[in-house]
Formats: structure tokens, sequence, C-alpha cells
């Protein structure tokens, strides 16, 4: 598998439309996936909104619970890798993040009064 660096910043809007899910390593047992330092892995449905209309829906696996991301939540993306990979007929890309958390909120707009000026008295 080839890794790809991807600039997150580069993407736009991302927002988490599936909540933080422990991946299975086998299904038929229930097993959950670890990394080799023993971190559950997790897998986020997260949808990246580049200017206009255009919206992809990407997964991103993580090492460890995403703590505060849930759906509807804008997110912040961190060491975001690609990586190509190929089976059979089937290829595609697949993501990997050092972390996914919850973006800082946009201040709020500044006051405006009834005069329709910035402040408060005029």
């Amino acid at each position: 598998m080839q890794s790809i660096p991807v600039d997150g910043t580069r993407l736009g809007t991302m927002t988490c439309i599936v909540a933080p899910e422990a991946r299975l390593a086998n299904r038929e047992t229930g097993e959950v996936k670890k990394n080799k330092d023993g971190l559950t892995v997790y897998t986020v449905g997260v949808a990246v909104r580049q200017e206009g209309r255009r919206a992809s829906v990407i997964e991103i696996s993580v090492h460890g619970e995403p703590v505060g991301v849930v759906e509807g939540v804008r997110v912040t993306v961190t060491g975001l890798v690609a990586f190509s990979w190929a089976m059979g007929d089937r290829h595609g890309l697949s993501f990997r993040a050092d972390a996914i958390t919850p973006a800082p909120a946009a201040p709020a707009p500044a006051a405006t009064s009834a005069t329709g000026r910035k402040g408060g008295d005029a």
C-alpha cells in the first residue's frame, strides 16, 4: 500500500456524519480491531465540503476513541493519510488520521444596534 499525506487545510469544511464506531477485526466473533499499541481502531464517517455545494463522504480510521465527536459536529482532522489499495478487481483509497477532534466554535458575529451601528450607545 502506498501512503499519501493529505493537506487537510485544503479540504474545506469537515463534519462528522457517522459517529465513531469500533472497527471489527472479525465480524463472526465480534472481535474489535486493535493497533500495535493495543488501542481500539475507530472509524468515523466525515463529510468533506469544498467550495459551493460539492461534497464527498469519506471514512477515516483513527486509533483511540475520538472524544466529543458526534454526528453533526464540525471536526478537525490531524495527520490525515490516504492509502491506495487493490484486491482482485476492486481498488480504492482508505483514510487514516492521527486524531479527529471537534472543531473550535466559530466566533459569534458582533451585535448590531437598532441604528445599524456596531456597539451599544448611539
